[in-house]
């Protein structure tokens, strides 16, 4: 039976070079000649804009100042708690100057949370935004570091953190100091091993873990999603191909999440201005896309669910939006659908992958110009399907996808069992099940561990989801498994209305007969066994930053509610 791979291949990757070295310092023959003036990173309220030489200054100053008051050594973990900032990537690519290993994390963690990932990495130094001080300086004491081994990230005035030191000090100090050649060059081969990010993720099976993710991995990532767009020989120049030199990109997507370093690194690479957005609100995203001119969207389901439903986005003037990237969780069809028709001069289409690969495994074709699936793999990758038997699936048979990739993880932080659970024999487990069909796209399923079984047969939440999101009442919608003596487990919906359902069903038709109304929605378009048993409405759908369901909270809410009845 057959395993899938790309049909481009992957030229030669450094496996010698740490990420940093490889953004800032180093020409491949896959990288653009950036266009005279166009900025690297532009800060997305003022407009001000950052070059390569100012990059590599202050990210040279960081690494001396860092190295001379801390003493960060090689292998030293430094934890980045912070939103998106224009210094973010200056950040991580000086603690790679340094050889130190980058921890990222969620700047919306409460104290327990920071706690748990401080426990896990063992930070030496952590680097905080303003806006999450005291919750870094409680994480950091709870752990036994010292509160003034916290540096802050901020655009204040520095008199405004007596008791700490910031980064801009740390940068000065640095340039004030003879530029001492910290930096040791890494053998041919070490940079598949040398852990550059220590990148949060839900795991494949269990409990949220921590991916060591190498440079090696980091740089292929890159080079893997550049090399996918000479996928086709008709886009033989830059200025044939999604992304083009001279473009501008918003940077919206977290940086700490996976997805967000990869889209943020390769616009980089491909000669692409970065408009670096702090906070994701929708409003504000919209004005920004249309102050800077955005010709790359990457977006998050969630937001993808803004611009198809709010009639806000109706005010605005979006014609500049070329290409739109969703990724961090499957988009419906419907869904799909509605950007296109809002957008019907962009390419549209869904990115694919995991912490554990780096990122990416599959993005859009380049001949596709609406993708409604996950794309083709991307160059470098072999894939196989594995049925439940244990037997490989052919095409539009489904199971769960292994893949072998360049930018595979070295492996869970600290996690000896998990590792071996997911990566065996060069191969990555990634808990979806999916199938590939007769265009070479992947096709996702669900995740396996949220598949419902009614009376022994397969309910994909997912599924149901798309089918309920086409209703015109439905803003947003979480499908999970609510236990049924008779059958196992049935659907149950959980719901977030329109603003205008909403209000309707204040006003005139009253929440029962709206919930009837979405019942028999997926009844008249799925089979039997496939009819949702029940809805509840919602204020919001729990998600993580990447815009995936967290479906065991809601699965956890279903089973508070009891078993259910319901025939089907």
């Amino acid at each position: 039976m057959p395993h899938f791979k790309a049909r481009v291949e992957l030229p030669q990757i450094p496996d010698d070079m740490t990420l940093e070295e490889f953004m800032l310092d180093y020409s491949h023959k896959l990288r653009p000649v950036r266009p005279a003036g166009t900025p690297w990173l532009v800060v997305d309220k003022t407009g001000r804009k950052v070059g390569l030489d100012e990059i590599r200054t202050r990210t040279r100053g960081l690494e001396v100042g860092v190295k001379s008051q801390f003493g960060i050594c090689e292998d030293d973990v430094v934890l980045i708690f912070s939103k998106n900032h224009i210094d973010y990537l200056i950040c991580v690519w000086a603690m790679h100057r340094l050889l130190a290993r980058v921890s990222l994390c969620n700047p919306t963690f409460t104290n327990s949370e920071l706690g748990h990932q401080v426990r896990q990495t063992k930070p030496a130094l952590i680097i905080a935004h303003a806006d999450v001080l005291n919750t870094a300086i409680r994480g950091a004491r709870e752990f036994g570091l010292s509160s003034d081994r916290v540096v802050v990230l901020t655009d204040d005035d520095h008199a405004k953190y007596p008791n700490q030191t910031t980064v801009d000090e740390l940068i000065a100090k640095g340039l004030s100091l003879p530029n001492a050649p910290f930096t040791r060059k890494l053998h041919p081969g070490e940079g598949r091993k040398k852990i550059a990010l220590l990148s949060p993720s839900s795991g494949t099976t269990g409990l949220p873990k921590v991916v060591a993710l190498s440079h090696f991995g980091l740089i292929a990532g890159v080079l893997m999603v550049s090399s996918h767009q000479m996928s086709d020989a008709k886009y033989a120049t830059w200025e044939e191909r999604r992304y083009r030199p001279g473009d501008i990109s918003l940077g919206v997507v977290p940086l700490y999440h996976i997805f967000g370093v990869l889209m943020s690194h390769v616009p980089l690479f491909c000669a692409i201005t970065v408009v670096v957005v702090p906070k994701f609100v929708f409003k504000e995203m919209l004005n920004s896309i249309v102050k800077h001119e955005i010709n790359l969207l990457t977006i998050v389901p969630p937001q993808a669910v803004m611009l198809s439903k709010d009639p806000i986005v109706r005010q605005y003037d979006l014609t500049s939006v070329r290409v739109i990237t969703c990724g961090g969780a499957s988009l419906s069809v419907g869904l799909t659908t509605q950007l296109a028709q809002l957008f019907p001069r962009a390419y549209i289409g869904q990115a694919y992958g995991q912490t554990e690969v780096t990122g990416g495994i599959s993005m859009p074709s380049m001949s596709t110009k609406v993708g409604f699936f996950c794309g083709t793999l991307l160059p470098g990758i072999i894939a196989r399907v594995v049925k439940s038997d244990g037997a490989l699936a052919a095409h539009n048979e489904p199971g769960e996808l292994h893949v072998k990739s360049p930018s595979v993880a070295v492996g869970y932080w600290g996690n000896e069992i998990a590792t071996r659970e997911t990566f065996m024999d060069g191969w990555a487990r990634t808990g979806d099940l999916v199938m590939f069909n007769a265009n070479e796209e992947i096709v996702y399923i669900d995740r396996l561990k949220e598949i419902i079984k009614v009376n022994g047969l397969q309910v994909s939440p997912a599924e149901l989801e798309g089918c309920l999101h086409d209703h015109p009442m439905v803003a947003d919608v979480c499908v999970v498994g609510l236990p049924n003596e008779k059958t196992g487990e049935v659907p149950l919906a959980f719901v977030v209305l329109t603003s205008d359902a909403a209000l309707l069903s204040q006003e005139m038709m009253g929440t029962e007969k709206i919930k009837q109304e979405l019942i028999q929605h997926v009844a008249a378009n799925k089979t039997r066994y496939k009819h949702v048993a029940r809805v509840e409405f919602i204020d919001s759908i729990p998600r993580n930053p990447s815009g995936k369901m967290l479906h065991h909270v809601l699965r956890d809410k279903a089973l508070q509610m009891g078993r259910s009845d319901a025939k089907l």
